[in-house]
C-alpha cells in the first residue's frame, strides 16, 4: 500500500504528550488530565472517577493520550510527572511484569492495556517534576483535579471489581 508524501509526514511529525493523574484520597474520587500537541494542534482531554488511585490515574491519562491517536507508528513524547509511569517504561520493569503475567503487580489491567497501545507507536518517556512552574504540567493537572471533583462520577471498573490487583 502506497501512502502519500503528505501523509507519511504526519506520521513522522512528533506528537507531545502531557499527562497528570489526581485522586483526593487514595483511594477516592480521581482524574486524569491530558494535552496532546502537535505542530500548531492541541487537544485536552480528562475524565473523573468515584474511586481510584493516583497510579492508576498517572496511568491512565497517559492510555487516553495514546488512545486519542489516530495514525498508527507515530513519534510521540510522553511528559508525565509520575516516576511509577515513566520509570516502569524507561527502565524496563513493564517489560519484565508483562513476561511474569504481572504476578503481584497492581494495576496489570491498565499496564496491558498500555503495552498494547504502546506497541503501535514510537513512544518515548520524560519526566518532569510536578508543581515546578511547567504550563502543560500545571494545566492538566488543573484538568484532572477538576474531573475528580466533578458530580456524578463512573466507576473506574478495573479498580471496583479488584482486577487491578
Amino acid at each position: 500500500m502506497m501512502v502519500s508524501k503528505e501523509r507519511q509526514g504526519e506520521s513522522e511529525r512528533l506528537i507531545e504528550i502531557f499527562t497528570d493523574g489526581s485522586s483526593r484520597g487514595n483511594p477516592g474520587p480521581g482524574g486524569y488530565g491530558v494535552i496532546l500537541r502537535s505542530g500548531p494542534h492541541t487537544k485536552e482531554l480528562s475524565q473523573g472517577f468515584r474511586r481510584t488511585t493516583n497510579n492508576r490515574m498517572e496511568l491512565l491519562a497517559v492510555i487516553a493520550g495514546l488512545e486519542a491517536l489516530r495514525i498508527k507508528g507515530s513519534r510521540v513524547l510522553v511528559w508525565s510527572d509520575s516516576r511509577y509511569v515513566v520509570d516502569a517504561v524507561e527502565k524496563g520493569w513493564v517489560f519484565n511484569w508483562n513476561a511474569k503475567n504481572f504476578t503481584g503487580k497492581k494495576n496489570a489491567d491498565l499496564w496491558r492495556h498500555f503495552l498494547r497501545l504502546y506497541a503501535l507507536h514510537k513512544v518515548q518517556f520524560r519526566w518532569i517534576k510536578g508543581h515546578a512552574d511547567h504550563p502543560e504540567n500545571e494545566r492538566c493537572d488543573e484538568l484532572a483535579t477538576g474531573a475528580a471533583s466533578g458530580k456524578n462520577l463512573p466507576p473506574d471498573k478495573g479498580y471496583e471489581s479488584g482486577l487491578f490487583s
